[in-house]
């Protein structure tokens, strides 16, 4: 009968493991190093995504759970497009990281292939290039 761990391996052993069942499908193979539930009824159920995670930390992929996120599972990439009207627009999560309020006013300088915002009243520039 084939081996499954009780408790879920992780590190060299998942990776020895892991390489030891390289014949077998996916699933199983999951199931194998411990990355299963069983239910009241004896239904097991594979969770793929804690072995994918438990696979990459042992390689030493960094897994950073604690990003920040804007709540909507998207993050900001300091990049946008151009829309079909011509606009280009700013979301909040940007805003909120330069601490601006609503209401607050910028002058617009075009330079070539690059926008400046210099906000009304301030001596501050809000520019891509000044990211941290």
């Amino acid at each position: 009968m084939t081996e499954v761990a009780t408790t879920p391996l992780s590190g060299k052993e998942l990776l020895q493991k892991v390489k030891e069942l390289s014949d077998v499908p996916r699933r199983e193979r999951a199931r194998r190093c411990g990355y299963y539930t069983e239910s009241k009824n004896g239904k097991v159920r594979v969770n793929l995504t804690d072995f994918y995670d438990a696979v990459l930390s042992a390689k030493g992929v960094p897994l950073d759970p604690e990003r920040t996120k804007d709540g909507r599972g998207r993050e900001a990439t300091f990049r946008v497009s151009v829309h079909k009207n011509g606009q280009i627009v700013i979301g909040s999560s940007y805003t909120k990281k330069m601490g601006l309020q609503s209401g607050d006013e910028f002058e617009i300088k075009l330079g070539y292939k690059h926008i400046h915002l210099k906000q009304v009243g301030e001596g501050d520039d809000f520019d891509m290039d000044d990211e941290d």
